[in-house]
């Protein structure tokens, strides 16, 4: 996998280089948003690893650019704040995933692992659910005819969604069948993409395809 790093601290993108060569990958580095910015367009790059505090543009910045181009791309956001405002504004600004420094280096190619897995294991058929349909092989949603707009991470979730219609799934479920590691049973994650996924999804007007079960997690409903 051609990996895309964007950091500006020599020694940790030392690190990450070694790394992630070590585990066969091809990197790229940019130690400015700037540069990154424009690397990231080069579509051979599949998956970035971008800093958050950076020279000049800031990593949710950059983010924010490379959205504007390509949607689709996984990026893995590195913050030093532990604080969960900060993990809630990286995955706010369209990151599929975040880790805090200082990171062990399994973990950081355990989630790698996760974001691109749906890579590893294409699939031929498609998933529909009243307007809804999934492309599984193209990684793309649509709404009737119109193209929905989805991050890795988004696609994952609704995938699952729509393949456990009208039961109740739990978060810490939904935490294992689309993030597949380890995370902490405090974090309002799921939470979060839920309401991303609403807001993409769901009809004007029209009740949401996804619904809280208070006290048990959400459940899909297939719409008459």
């Amino acid at each position: 996998m051609r990996i895309l790093i964007i950091e500006d601290d020599e020694a940790i993108a030392r690190v990450l280089q070694r790394g992630l060569r070590a585990h066969g990958h091809q990197t790229v580095l940019a130690e400015t948003g700037e540069d990154g910015v424009l690397l990231a367009t080069d579509e051979t790059v599949e998956l970035i690893i971008l800093d958050i505090s950076l020279p000049g543009l800031n990593g949710h910045q950059v983010l924010e650019r490379i959205r504007g181009t390509r949607s689709r791309l996984p990026v893995l956001m590195l913050t030093a704040r532990s604080d969960l405002d900060s993990k809630v504004k990286a995955l706010n600004a369209g990151a599929d995933d975040y880790l805090t420094k200082p990171f062990a280096f399994e973990e950081l190619l355990a989630r790698i692992h996760a974001i691109t897995r749906r890579l590893d294991q294409p699939e031929s058929a498609q998933i529909r659910a009243g307007q809804l349909r999934l492309d599984l092989l193209a990684q793309r949603a649509w709404r009737d005819d119109e193209l929905i707009e989805l991050t890795a991470r988004e696609f994952a979730l609704l995938k699952y969604f729509m393949r456990h219609p009208n039961q109740v799934l739990s978060r810490q479920q939904i935490l294992d069948g689309v993030w597949e590691y380890d995370f902490d049973p405090e974090s309002n994650i799921v939470d979060v993409y839920v309401r991303y996924l609403r807001n993409k999804i769901d009809a004007p007007g029209q009740p949401s395809l996804i619904v809280t079960v208070r006290g048990a997690g959400y459940r899909f409903e297939l719409p008459a």
